[in-house]
């Protein structure tokens, strides 16, 4: 059974609309990539970090989940520092971080339905157009975001599995059966999905 990222709760920010968290995120986003100031980064990273914090998840379980992003973020401060300059790449890690820690808080505030809901009405008149099948990417968004809590799952199974048998834990060892079970698992969903006929859609007269 595929876990969810969200979490249980009655919070002000579990009560908020879906839209709104999208709104706040996206110009949220956008203020903090047009400023250069380390400052602020620094106070919306503390900000945000404490939001995320205080939802109750529990530190470990907290960076748990945001585990393989914030290592991705650290390496990528590394290579700016080399690359830019130590200011700079501060100023950027920052950014991100702020940005990860407030996504996953709406992540983990917002239901899957009530996201694949407010993405089916966003993109409404895109699909009356013919631009897009609001239905299919809406599903698909909500397809990886619930694989993405299965697939850290599976990695810890694999992990623990290599030290059961004193193999040492190297990450390129695992990544060809990590995706293996990946693609059987979305092949099931898939399988799964079409004989429901989920993604049957009338054909579109010009």
């Amino acid at each position: 059974m595929v876990n969810s990222l969200h979490v249980e709760g009655n919070s002000w920010l579990h009560r908020m609309p879906v839209g709104a968290k999208l709104a706040i995120l996206l110009v949220f986003g956008l203020g903090l990539a047009f400023s250069l100031s380390m400052p602020l980064q620094a106070s919306a990273a503390c900000a945000t970090g404490a939001l995320y914090f205080s939802l109750g998840l529990g530190a470990r379980a907290a960076l748990r989940r945001i585990r393989p992003m914030l290592i991705s973020i650290a390496a990528l401060g590394l290579f700016n520092i080399y690359a830019l300059d130590l200011i700079t790449s501060a100023t950027l890690t920052l950014r991100l971080l702020a940005i990860l820690f407030l996504a996953s808080a709406i992540t983990a505030t917002t239901s899957l339905g009530a996201f694949m809901e407010t993405l089916d009405r966003l993109l409404a008149p895109l699909d009356r157009l013919g631009l897009v099948r609001a239905a299919d990417i809406s599903l698909a968004l909500g397809l990886t975001l619930r694989f993405v809590p299965d697939i850290a799952d599976r990695y810890e199974a694999l992990k623990a599995a290599h030290q059961a048998r004193g193999i040492p834990v190297r990450l390129h060892r695992m990544l060809g059966p990590l995706f293996i079970l990946a693609l059987k698992e979305a092949d099931s969903i898939a399988e799964a999905i079409d004989a429901r006929g989920i993604r049957r859609h009338e054909k579109r007269t010009d």
